[in-house]
């Protein structure tokens, strides 16, 4: 990363402008306009400057599937990197029917601070990363020398965070292919413990065998499990929530609850843009012992 002043610049990765429902970003050398419904404000930038920039556009058809147009050649797969500590974790990205490019941006401030928590780890952690989709979260584990297990439920994903490793010169994570609240009811009645434990539970969604997940009827099972397998002595947990219901003092209460002996606090995230504003991208909970 590079530094300026008092922050600390992704130099492969820019939210360039946001706003009318859309967002525009930079991924390396590929400019994407994606749908954003939280962006009610308007556009700084003028839409013309948008397309004058931009590689394609997404259209959303419903809520899971979308259509690019390409407004100029974009390559099928290209990579961007993250420097973390001393390693260069690589991406793999393409355009998907989902909006998504096979990242989250706005997660890099955890993922740094999942790297610091397990450098300061006396020995090799054990981390157990949930929903955890295309890996980032589980490459900052690693790379700062984790014994990680990454848990998510659809396998062409699992594969695609497995090319994410290898790409940065990584080996040895744990892949899991299963519904990660029956993974974690396992755990627990197995009497198998973490040190650190990464959550990112979709609002709403599918299991491996077709299991309906809504993340308002599950998050107390889920996070009670989570505690019945935490190091109780030592850890910390990460918790990314992406539903408008789900505030940061919501979640500050949740687990507080379940992590009564711990440090608990929450807060919102954002990206700021290159035209000014701030774009809120969701909440996360952070516990550490």
């Amino acid at each position: 990363m590079k530094k300026q002043g008092n922050k600390h610049v992704w130099s492969d990765y820019e939210l360039l402008d946001c706003g009318n429902g859309q967002k525009l970003e930079r991924f390396g050398k590929v400019v994407l306009i994606r749908p954003e419904p939280g962006a009610l404000w308007p556009t700084r930038w003028k839409r013309d400057k948008w397309l004058q920039l931009a590689h394609a556009e997404c259209k959303q058809l419903s809520n899971n599937k979308a259509e690019w147009n390409k407004l100029k050649e974009v390559d099928p797969q290209w990579q961007i990197n993250y420097p973390l500590g001393k390693k260069n974790l690589v991406f793999n990205l393409q355009l998907t029917r989902f909006k998504h490019v096979g990242i989250f941006p706005e997660q890099h401030i955890n993922w740094k601070y999942i790297h610091d928590c397990i450098r300061q780890h006396s020995g090799q952690p054990r981390v157990l990363n949930l929903f955890a989709y295309t890996g980032g979260a589980s490459l900052a584990a690693k790379s700062a020398g984790a014994d990680i297990v990454h848990v998510d439920s659809i396998k062409q994903v699992v594969s695609w965070a497995r090319s994410n490793m290898e790409s940065s010169g990584l080996r040895d994570i744990r892949w899991v292919v299963e519904d990660a609240l029956k993974f974690v009811a396992r755990e627990r009645k197995r009497g198998r413990q973490y040190d650190g434990i990464i959550l990112d539970p979709p609002a709403f969604g599918l299991g491996a065998k077709g299991e309906r997940w809504k993340l308002e009827a599950s998050i107390n099972t889920l996070i009670e499990n989570v505690a019945g397998i935490i190091n109780p002595k030592s850890h910390f947990v990460v918790l990314n929530t992406y539903s408008p219901g789900f505030t940061p003092l919501v979640i500050d209460n949740i687990l507080k609850h379940y992590f009564p002996n711990s440090e608990v606090f929450a807060k919102e995230l954002y990206l700021k843009s290159q035209s000014g504003y701030r774009m809120p991208t969701g909440v996360t909970g952070i516990v550490q012992r």
